[in-house]
């Protein structure tokens, strides 16, 4: 279940019924792209530093900004992030 202060970032689903847990891919995505210190504090919470990593490195909805910001705070290298990887 979604805590009341995340639900806004996940406009397009069933609040009530969506399980962050069961979507990581998704739920990273949105968390990184649109979050604030609030909401990213419970993404660290609630996922393993390892599989955001993985998100980064899978993603391609991210914007330039957020995966140039991201890849530096998770220490993944540039050319392994999938939104800033133009060569596929």
């Amino acid at each position: 279940m979604l805590p009341s202060h995340l639900r806004v970032l996940f406009w397009d689903v069933d609040v009530d019924t969506f399980q962050p847990e069961a979507h990581p891919d998704y739920t990273i995505f949105r968390i990184l792209e649109y979050g604030d210190v609030e909401e990213v504090a419970w993404l660290r919470q609630t996922f393993p530093a390892a599989e955001i990593r993985r998100v980064l490195r899978a993603e391609r909805r991210l914007s330039e900004k957020c995966s140039n910001f991201w890849a530096l705070v998770y220490e993944v290298p540039f050319r392994e992030v999938a939104a800033l990887n133009t060569d596929h």
